[in-house]
């Protein structure tokens, strides 16, 4: 049998539709880009699947596919965290038993391996390994001659060029490339599931990819579509204010933690006597380790009170009122006196329940309590990338920045996977962070709606609302990544027309002083005919755009003005009438391009022309790579 079929009957055993999945994947990437590779050059690729939706295993199954084409050597990144580069390792040594899976430390098993075998080598992010395995790598006889196979796994941290604007490359980027050279040739595939910064590289840079493909998560995953809409039932709303109460205060009124505790203890209580194993709770305050260690504290306090209070009539209406909530969503939970007999017994014993704190300050023995039992888990960044906690049902979010990045949010937000259950499931956090997801998944679906479109990879566009940036701003090159802000007008300020004939014909049957509701895809037509792209204006980009917009709804609308005989003058520092300008402003939902045919007699080479005004829906800035 081939790696690839060993591979997927060992996945079969454990879940058949995520095999299926894999074959999908392979079977439109390997005959496209791996069956024929040119083994001269070094190319950069991207998979991109939503967060904790089987990435892993899609990783593993284009390995597998592969090695049967025969690349021998693999290389597999993962963050510059030792929790995920172990379980990372011990999950390719498991999955992979084929291939000699290496750890850091394992260069002699690498090259007595004399590539009998195809081999992997689990590599943290970090300076200092990546170095070492550079010159391992280019101290063998075989690398050179043979391609290497990167998969850089959560490639949107700390792979990228953070010194771009600085016109110098950072460490861990410039030591990935000298690792890409110790071969002639190599596939370099970057994986994750918050590709923001990824696709907002040029082509300079090296690290813009080749080609972008998305795999459909299983039928049982729980993602930003189900939490984050206007009827979820999952998120429940604290104030805004709350976290800050929270740390100010010594007494312990109800509040969003509290109430998070309590359905904790209730969906542990369910799952428990449902036959589960473990059941975690996630609390996720800020950035700041001694925020996490005050919390702990607050929890493990308000968990004492709890013991001593649990038969008192206000704790029971509580956690009533809890299960009431839990109801509305799980028909057939356990009945209340059962689920409370058992939250009576875990909170009365000292080792039933544990608080673990989850930093950059803690060791990774300490990180791995949280694989059984009841457990709270306080934490910060070190939540995010990778890092998988089983049956993760309740969460309290109340980290707020003052610049919030996306993909960092969204990593940082473990709510997402398959075993869940669904009807438990409950989301605390605040208003203004609930918004911010709702927006952040908007733009998801936008991105992999592009995706799936295929109408060329170039043109993939993203937008955000201006209190929300895509990623962080060292990584992209300010020189050529433009911004535009919607409910701004925007025209060329030297624009040509590429046929003026076409655009008459196009415009011929828009004669008033009204605007039109417009298909999308005529704005689009128009810009084609626009020959110009300079700092403030680019045609190619705008249709980018609104080729995002159509990838989301193919019916979507556009306002247009048309103006004819307008006597302006070339170089004018305006191009709107004071009506006009009105006129569009009075639509700030929908896509706005106004088209006015100047006379020609003030400049313009003597010549009539068309020019383009266009105004994108407001509330978003629009980013595109010049």
């Amino acid at each position: 049998m081939s790696c690839l079929q060993v591979y997927l009957s060992r996945i079969s055993t454990r879940n058949a539709a995520l095999a299926t999945a894999i074959q999908k994947t392979a079977d439109e990437l390997v005959p496209q880009y791996i069956k024929n590779f040119s083994y001269k050059d070094h190319v950069v690729s991207l998979l991109v699947g939503d967060v904790q939706s089987g990435k892993t295993s899609h990783m593993f199954g284009l390995m597998c596919a592969a090695a049967d084409e025969g690349f021998p050597i693999f290389i597999l990144l993962t963050t510059d965290n030792i929790i995920l580069q172990q379980q990372t390792f011990k999950r390719a040594v498991r999955d992979l038993p084929g291939f000699c899976v290496c750890d850091e430390t394992e260069y002699l098993k690498f090259q007595q391996n004399q590539l009998r075998k195809p081999a992997v080598i689990v590599l943290k992010k970090n300076g200092s390994v990546l170095r070492q395995w550079k010159n391992n790598l280019a101290s063998t006889q075989f690398c050179i001659g043979n391609p290497l196979f990167i998969i850089d796994d959560e490639a949107d941290a700390a792979s990228l060029n953070t010194l771009v604007n600085k016109q110098q490359q950072s460490q861990i980027n410039k030591k990935l490339d000298e690792i890409k050279k110790t071969s002639s040739s190599s596939i370099y595939l970057e994986v994750t599931g918050t590709p923001q910064a990824n696709l907002l590289q040029t082509k300079q840079s090296g690290w813009k990819p080749y080609f972008i493909y998305y795999f459909q998560p299983g039928e049982s995953y729980i993602g930003g579509n189900l939490i984050f809409n206007e009827n979820s039932k999952i998120v429940q709303l604290t104030d805004n204010e709350e976290s800050k109460e929270i740390l100010a205060d010594d007494e312990y009124p109800e509040n969003g933690l509290l109430r998070a505790v309590l359905i904790h203890l209730l969906t542990s209580a369910q799952v428990m006597l449902s036959g589960g194993t473990v059941c975690n709770c996630l609390v996720h305050p800020s950035m700041r380790v001694a925020d996490h260690k005050a919390f702990a504290e607050k929890i493990g306090c308000y968990l004492n009170e709890l013991s001593q209070s649990i038969d008192e009539e206000p704790t029971i209406e509580s956690l009533q009122a809890c299960y009431d909530d839990l109801k509305g969503t799980k028909n057939d939970i356990l009945p209340f006196d059962t689920l409370y007999d058992y939250v009576k017994e875990i909170v009365q014993d000292d080792d039933a329940i544990k608080i673990l704190t989850l930093n950059s300050k803690v060791s990774f023995e300490d990180n791995i309590q949280y694989e059984d039992g009841v457990n709270i888990i306080v934490g910060g960044n070190s939540l995010g990338r990778g890092v998988t906690f089983p049956c993760l049902q309740t969460i309290y979010y109340c980290r707020v920045t003052k610049n919030p990045q996306a993909d960092t949010m969204w990593q940082h937000a473990r709510m997402f996977g398959y075993d869940r259950d669904s009807q438990l499931m409950r989301i605390f956090m605040p208003p203004r962070l609930f918004k911010l997801f709702v927006d952040i998944n908007e733009t998801n679906n936008s991105l992999i709606a592009q995706i799936q479109k295929r109408n060329g990879f170039e043109d993939i566009k993203i937008s955000y609302p201006p209190t929300l940036r895509p990623t962080r701003k060292n990584v992209l090159d300010n020189r050529e990544v433009a911004t535009y802000c919607g409910g701004v007008n925007y025209f060329p300020f030297a624009p040509s027309n590429k046929d003026i004939a076409i655009i008459d014909t196009l415009l011929e049957k828009f004669d008033g002083e009204d605007s039109y509701t417009v298909n999308l895809k005529l704005i689009i037509n128009l810009l084609e005919q626009i020959d110009n792209s300079s700092d403030d204006w680019s045609a190619s980009s705008f249709i980018g755009f609104l080729n995002s917009i159509i990838a989301e709804n193919p019916l979507s609308q556009a306002k247009l003005i048309v103006r004819r005989g307008r006597d302006i003058a070339e170089g004018t520092g305006t191009l709107l009438s004071e009506n006009d300008r009105k006129l569009g402003d009075s639509f700030t939902d929908i896509t706005v391009l106004t088209m006015y045919k100047v006379t020609g007699r003030k400049g313009w080479n003597g010549q009539q022309i068309w020019i383009p005004n266009i105004k994108l829906p407001s509330d978003k800035v629009y980013y595109s790579v010049r």
